[in-house]
């Protein structure tokens, strides 16, 4: 079994003044994509070595350099970022989503070919969409840019899965809620960035044509949610008025592995330590 978590961190300084090292211990996933991380690298390296710290304070690893990194930092500062931590060998990186070359675009796609404990590899994908605003044209250009951008290359990694090679899982923060199990007032959302028709529309195509599974739906069956972000106004987490934003999208092989999800929401609005509460699938690979 190995455990895969992902979680946007709402800025990984913060969250550790919030006690994302504490949670780290308890949890101790085989592999942690991160989003919006918006940290220079010497905190990012500080962190993660506090986090490792926690692993091998677990017992979870032997000591804290068995925690590899690999990270992306956004060239516009203070924006995006993502991390992908792993107790798993490391066998290949890869930085960027390949076509993009925009600053804006930056620290929103890593991939990590990891080695199981038996011996299979598999792509483990961090991906953080930008979230774009419906009254706002140029980011919501910069959305669909990057969507169509992402089409490209999952259909790459679908084609390597069927013919025999790396199964690939896309883990992050892909900024939409694909149907009205997915958000809470789905009605009154119809117009926002987020839950737009055209959004919802590039998940069906990940689904239909390029035939990955949305591993925590396919686990939970039809019901309303679970979710896994809370806007920061009003009592919307007191009172679960909230998004499904952060999946992980699976190739079929890898899919059918699946035994179970946790979306670990804190027990109150004061506990957490991101405005998004971290998903973590076990798959038997």
């Amino acid at each position: 079994m190995i455990t895969i978590t992902t979680s946007n961190v709402n800025g990984i300084r913060a969250a550790e003044r919030k006690g994302i090292a504490d949670w780290a211990g308890r949890n101790t996933p085989n592999v942690w994509c991160m989003q919006e991380v918006r940290a220079p690298q010497p905190d990012i390296d500080r962190i993660v070595g506090r986090l490792a710290g926690a692993y091998a304070e677990s017992g979870a690893i032997a000591e804290a350099s068995d925690l590899a990194l690999t990270n992306e930092i956004c060239r516009v500062k203070g924006r995006a970022g993502v991390a992908l931590l792993s107790d798993l060998p490391v066998v290949a990186q890869r930085h960027g989503l390949p076509g993009l070359t925009e600053d804006v675009d930056s620290g929103r796609w890593i991939e990590t070919d990891l080695r199981t404990p038996q011996g299979y590899e598999i792509t483990v994908v961090c991906v953080y969409v930008h979230a774009g605003n419906a009254d706002d044209p140029v980011k919501m250009s910069q959305k669909y840019r990057f969507l169509d951008t992402m089409l490209v290359r999952l259909g790459q990694l679908r084609d390597e899965a069927a013919h025999g090679g790396k199964q690939a899982v896309l883990c992050g923060d892909f900024n939409i809620a694909h149907t009205p199990l997915d958000i809470k007032n789905a009605k009154a959302n119809e117009t926002h960035a987020g839950f737009l028709p055209e959004e919802r529309a590039y998940v069906d195509r990940w689904l239909d044509e390029y035939e990955f599974v949305d591993v925590m739906r396919d686990l939970a069956g039809d019901i309303q949610g679970p979710y896994t972000w809370w806007s920061q106004r009003g009592r919307a987490f007191d009172n679960n008025v909230g998004w499904r934003l952060d999946y992980q999208f699976a190739t079929p092989e890898l899919a059918e592995t699946a035994r179970g999800f946790v979306i670990d929401k804190a027990p109150t609005y004061e506990a957490r330590w991101s405005d998004h509460a971290p998903l973590t699938i076990t798959y038997d690979v």
